[in-house]
């Protein structure tokens, strides 16, 4: 891994989710409007002025792994989304909304690109036996078995995260009805923690957002300090947004902050 920019500065966000989020607002027969909108978000982190995080962006990671969101019809539009998160730090993030009767043409063709080794993210008590995996992805450098026909040599695929982006219901729901998922293996993650996230109520702690699966997975592929840096973005941008939502004060030099600007000044921290 390696940051590929970095900024103090307020930054223009021009990556997946952010397109995503301007395709669906053009074909919305009404504008959508979030709780607290008429109190003016930056268009870039989503936040109040006063709460903008965007000075803080650590960067953008390139990493060997890259992360593919299937997001929920409205789910890029909502300002608590932590898939924009991902987006944010990992370079190759890719990002496609869902629908039941109709697929982009641009995800099939992500997933039949010979360079990714894609695999769907999901709970494994809910798939077919022999189709989960529990195990670590090949890391940089390892090859992962497969050779190439015309040279005979070993070629390493770059493993490819395929997170459902939405509600509990709406993720058991793409996974049910996207059959060009079924013939991808299924990573089955079982985190040694509960999810810390406070921003939308959920009855299972075990139930990860989107932003923690993905540092999940980035850990289990070997990007270790990527994986950190995106934990410690999460926490920032949940400290600010739980700021404003409960009227609390903001706590500029709290442990998350701190450990955000120590990984970003220093990838050898943690």
């Amino acid at each position: 891994m390696h940051l590929i920019s970095h900024s103090s500065q307020p930054v223009d966000t021009d990556h997946a989710v952010a397109r995503l989020r301007t395709t669906r607002l053009a074909a919305s027969s009404k504008p959508y409007v979030a709780r607290g909108s008429g109190t003016g978000r930056c268009s870039n982190c989503r936040l109040i002025a006063s709460h903008c995080i965007c000075g803080l962006h650590p960067g953008v990671a390139r990493t060997h792994a890259g992360v593919c969101l299937i997001m929920g019809d409205i789910e890029a539009l909502k300002p608590t989304n932590t898939g924009w998160l991902v987006a944010d730090l990992v370079a190759d993030t890719f990002a496609f909304g869902w629908s039941r009767t109709e697929v982009d043409p641009a995800l099939l063709a992500l997933l039949a690109d010979p360079q990714w080794q894609p695999c769907v993210v999901f709970p494994g008590e809910f798939v077919a036996a022999g189709r989960a995996v529990h195990e670590r992805l090949p890391l940089p450098g390892e090859t992962d078995g497969e050779t190439d026909g015309e040279t005979g040599k070993s070629h390493a695929r770059r493993p490819l995260f395929v997170l459902l982006d939405g509600t509990w219901s709406e993720a058991r729901k793409m996974f049910r009805k996207s059959p060009y998922l079924d013939p991808l293996p299924v990573l089955s993650l079982n985190p040694a923690h509960n999810s810390t996230y406070r921003l939308r109520r959920s009855a299972h702690d075990h139930h990860f957002c989107t932003s923690e699966v993905a540092a999940l997975c980035l850990q289990l592929a070997g990007e270790e300090h990527t994986a950190q840096l995106l934990a410690a973005w999460l926490d920032v941008f949940a400290a600010h947004y739980l700021s404003v939502r409960c009227h609390l004060p903001l706590e500029r030099e709290s442990p998350a902050h701190l450990r955000l600007r120590a990984l970003a000044a220093d990838p050898a921290v943690g």
